[in-house]
């Protein structure tokens, strides 16, 4: 099997050659926690993730990634067309993750109210909904770009302790800017989900790039697509607002590949 990354030539991603012999890949992308790996196969190729079966377009396209607490260590199956078998070991590079401790601060801050939680549950079953689209397209091999301009405020990957309780991970890119600055496709796709009022992102947007790779904008002000619509990199979708639980207007951009968080600023070079 050979294995050569750089294919695609997409900015912000690390090139990472390999071979082998059951058949050929050419891929490009990172392998660390939050890490996103596209490419092309051999048409008819296959591959398993640690056990689990990666999807390979008739052309050969594919995608993979891992979330923020992968393990060191993955298994990569390929089975060429012919049949030949190859289990490879990818090294994951681990992270550190900034961790920030807020005490004293008033309950309904730390969690939320019990009448809301039905809300809380409906939205998130809409949210997942949407994710869980399996849509055989490879919008993602046209790279990706910022979708606003701003001051980078959070970060991937890094988590609060409220009153001595973990809360979830940041699994997304906090960028600043002004009510109203547009908001635009990072990347081809369709968009799953249109929502202007959800509890805790607000108005939220979900462009489905293929094969299970999203992007979620959230925190928005005005929507400007409708689900089912498609749209390509670069095209406004959106502005930025201070909608849902947030304490200033700034666009959170995260992306999805089936469960796994990915870290957006990896795909992309850094925000000036």
């Amino acid at each position: 099997m050979r294995i050569r990354m750089g294919w695609m030539g997409l900015l912000g991603l690390l090139l990472w050659p390999w071979s082998g012999g059951a058949g050929e890949l050419n891929w490009q992308g990172s392998l660390t926690q939050g890490g996103l790996i596209m490419g092309r196969a051999l048409p008819g190729t296959r591959l398993e993730l640690d056990g689990q079966p990666v999807p390979v377009g008739p052309d050969g396209a594919f995608v993979f990634g891992f979330g923020r607490d992968a393990s060191p260590r993955a298994r990569l199956n390929v089975i060429a067309p012919d049949g030949a078998r190859e289990e490879r070991w990818l090294a994951i590079a681990q992270r550190q993750y900034a961790i920030q401790r807020l005490d004293g601060l008033p309950p309904e801050k730390v969690t939320p109210p019990p009448e809301l939680l039905e809300r809380i549950r409906r939205e998130t079953a809409l949210v997942d909904d949407a994710r869980r689209r399996d849509i055989p397209q490879v919008w993602f091999l046209g790279g990706f770009a910022w979708p606003t301009a701003g001051r980078i405020t959070g970060v991937y990957g890094s988590q609060r302790i409220l009153n001595g309780e973990p809360r979830q991970p940041h699994y997304g890119v906090d960028i600043a800017a002004p009510i109203g600055t547009p908001v635009r496709a990072p990347a081809d796709g369709i968009v799953t989900l249109a929502e202007p009022d959800l509890y805790y992102s607000g108005a939220t947007v979900i462009i489905d790039h293929g094969y299970r790779l999203s992007s979620t904008l959230m925190h928005l002000d005005r929507i400007d697509v409708r689900v089912g619509q498609r749209v390509r990199k670069g095209d406004m979708i959106a502005t930025v607002g201070g909608s849902g639980r947030v304490t200033g207007p700034h666009l959170d951009w995260r992306m999805n590949w089936r469960e796994a968080r990915i870290d957006p600023a990896l795909l992309v070079p850094p925000l000036r």
